[in-house]
This record gives structure tokens, sequence and C-alpha cells, in this order.
């Protein structure tokens, strides 16, 4: 009893995880969040940066964003949630974090900060940081040693051309990795994920990548390449990731020489985008696949058999979304056994 008990647990907290990973891949995961009240007087815990707000009745957070501060202010003892994103901050100097040594989000997001101004004894003396958004500056490599307890990194919209593979070395807590809108090359990521057992979420989107990255833990359950250079894809690359459901590789040069046989036919796969590519037909899918995006390609022919092998009472596709609009086919391409493999499907787009 305490084992179901235990399994039934463990499968709501994943639900739990995923949810909040997609609603933070849909955008919906905004800096409202981490704002302090606009228009009103707040009362600030004792101790507090004159610089910054910490409510009374949340003394913990010291609210710092859009403050027009060109520096990290003195962050005092006690202090776990610390947000200085939009001001125009360039360098951070020694011994600003000395006293935050319970800290667990730092939000630098929105400032102008380079790799070469972050000083030695800073962020990677935060030991218990969990939470680290540094997106939209001017970095050219990553901060340097993170700590262990790390679950979320945001890069994203920095100068980025490399990620070292010893970077995120036994970060084993580490679920979530925003690095779009870089300049990573294929090279320069490799390695860089091997060994983040934990790992869930992994954006490489708007990049320079020509490959998807290899050494990409199993443990992943989304993938997102979007707007880089890719043109093909490993054979047997999905199959060693069983836990992926969503995978989008939209605006890239994937043709059909390089698309192997099966590749995207895995039974753990929800949602599949290929939209704005080179494909001249529809890939083989596994019919567990409820989303496949296809638009914008230059496909000629609906090709029903790799939706569905056969189609009987027990045997159809679960797809639910469809989309071939921007191609060669029409409603009248679709072969006639089309609404028995389709049945589930609320949404077949054509133009």
């Amino acid at each position: 009893m305490a084992d179901c008990l235990s399994s039934v647990a463990m499968f709501a907290l994943s639900c739990f995880l995923l949810v909040g990973l997609v609603c933070q891949s849909l955008g919906q995961y905004e800096y409202d969040d981490y704002d302090s009240p606009a228009g009103m007087e707040i009362i600030s815990s004792p101790g507090c940066a004159q610089e910054c707000d910490c409510p009374i009745n949340f003394p913990s957070a010291m609210y710092c964003n859009e403050r027009n501060l060109k520096f990290i202010p003195i962050v005092p003892t006690g202090i776990k949630y610390l947000y200085l994103q939009n001001n125009n901050i360039e360098e951070i100097k020694p011994g600003v974090f000395d006293n935050a040594t319970e800290l667990r989000w730092l939000v630098l997001d929105n400032n102008n900060i380079t790799s070469e101004k972050i000083q030695a004894g800073t962020i990677d003396k935060l030991s218990k940081l969990e939470k680290l958004h540094f997106s939209h500056n001017r970095l050219t490599k990553p901060p340097g040693r993170l700590s262990k307890s790390l679950d979320e990194l945001k890069l994203t919209d920095n100068q980025l051309s490399s990620f070292p593979s010893n970077t995120l070395s036994g970060m084993e807590n580490l679920t979530t990795i925003h690095l779009s809108k870089n300049k990573l090359t294929t090279e320069g990521i490799t390695g860089a994920f091997k060994g983040l057992k934990s790992l869930l979420l992994l954006d490489i989107s708007e990049n320079k990548l020509k490959k998807l990255p290899a050494g990409v833990p199993a443990s992943l359950l989304m993938l997102y390449a979007d707007n880089n250079d890719i043109d093909s894809i490993p054979s047997g690359y999905l199959a060693k990731l069983p836990n992926l459901q969503y995978l989008r590789v939209s605006h890239n040069k994937l043709v059909d020489s390089g698309i192997p046989a099966g590749v995207f036919n895995v039974s753990s796969l929800l949602e599949l985008d290929l939209a704005f590519n080179k494909l001249k037909t529809i890939p083989e899918i596994n019919e567990s696949l409820e989303h496949l995006y296809l638009q914008v390609n230059e496909i000629d022919k609906f090709d029903l058999s790799n939706i569905c092998k056969f189609s009987s009472p027990v045997n159809y596709s679960r797809l639910k979304t469809l989309r071939l609009d921007g191609n060669n086919v029409t409603h009248s391409s679709m072969p006639d056994d089309t609404s028995n493999c389709l049945r589930q499907a609320s949404e077949i787009i054509f133009e």
C-alpha cells in the first residue's frame, strides 16, 4: 500500500512539474511575478538597501527592479529572493553578495552586464542558489562556477558562442535551461548537457546550430531547436530520449534525405513541429502523436501510410492537430480512408 501511495505521489509531482514547464514555454512566466507593486508605498524591513524595497510582509525578498541602477547594492543578511531586472547594471562587484548566504533566486534580466565584469567571489559564492535569470545582457560566456543546487538557468538573448562541457558538471538538480537567441554552434555545445539527470526542458532555439545536440540526458521532456541551420536528424536520436514529449525544429533546413526512416516514430512524442523547412513528404510518425505542424514546407502528397500503417476500430492516429498550410496539398489530396485514420483530429489545416 505504501509503495502504491508513493508511486501516485511521484506521478502527481511529475505532472505538476510538466504543467509548470509548459506554462513557461508558452510565455506565461512573466516579470510581473517579480515586480514590486507599482504606485504603492512599501514599508521596508530594517536593513534593506536604501535603493530597494523589502516588503515587511515578505522580508526575505528584495526588489531592486526598474530603479535605473548602475550597480548592485550590498545585499543584506536573510535575503533569499533578489530582483534586479530592468536596470542599467554593467558590473557585479566583489562583496555585494558576501552577506547573501541564503540567496535562492537571482534575477538579473535586462541589464548591460558583460562576462568580463562579473568579479570572482560573487555569483560563484552563492551555494544555495536555485534560480539564475541572466537573460538580455551582454554575456559572451556562461557565468563561472555555479551552485550545485541550481534548478533553473536562463541565459536567453546574450552573445554566447560556446558553452564549455564542464560548465554544468555535477548539477544534478538542474531541470530547465534557456539558451535561445545566442550565437551557439554545434561544436560550441559539445558535451555541455551530459550528466544532467534531472533536465526536463532545453531551449536552444535561435542560434547557429547545424545539428541537434548530442549527449542530451534521457530525462528530457522538451527540446526546442527552432530557428537554427539544422538540415538532418541523426538516426535513432529520439530513441535515446524515451521521455521526450515536445520537439520543435521549425524554421530550419530539414530535407527528406536528412530524415531517417522512422526517426520520429516514438510513442512518447506528443507534439512535433517541423514547420518552415524543406520537406517534400509527410514523415513517418507514431500513432500516439497529438500535434503535428508541417506548414510552409514543399509537401506535394498526402501519404496517409506515414500517419497510420492501417486503420481499424483499435488502430488509428491520436492526432488532434495537423497543419499542412503553405504546401502543395489540399483537402482533395486526402485518401478515402483518412477519416478512419484521423478520427480524433479536430483541426486539419490546408490553407
